[in-house]
């Protein structure tokens, strides 16, 4: 099932941007280190925070699975998301935390199967 994207406005001055960073990046959940990088894709959108998408290859993705939740964006497309699982199976789970596009837009092709995550629940530390 897709659902809107809840930051998503009418378009009318809406402006989605993708830079290729050099930034290290490193994204920690639960003291965790999941993901870290080198060649981080910036995503710039009106009214958001810069979000950091991360080749699939510089995330753990044994800590995760795949969850039935989609999202949609007119100005990205639909996303699917990832529930952090941890190494242990006592580990919290932390549902949704991480997202991808696996067929963006055009506009914004480049993002495409890189993963974002939310800093409410990770602690992404970029120098």
């Amino acid at each position: 099932m897709s659902t809107p994207h809840p930051h998503t406005g009418s378009g009318e001055g809406h402006r989605v941007e993708v830079v290729r960073g050099t930034q290290h990046v490193k994204v920690t959940i639960d003291g965790q280190v999941v993901a870290e990088t080198d060649r981080p894709l910036l995503l710039h959108e009106t009214g958001l925070p810069v979000r950091y998408y991360l080749p699939p290859e510089d995330v753990d993705l044994t800590l995760f699975e795949p969850t039935d939740t989609r999202t949609t964006c007119p100005f990205k497309g639909e996303a699917a998301y990832w529930t952090y699982i941890g190494k242990d199976s006592g580990a919290e789970l932390h549902p949704d935390v991480v997202w991808a596009y696996p067929q963006p837009i055009d506009a914004v092709a480049e993002i495409k199967n890189h993963l974002a995550f939310y800093d409410k629940t990770a602690k992404i530390e970029v120098s």
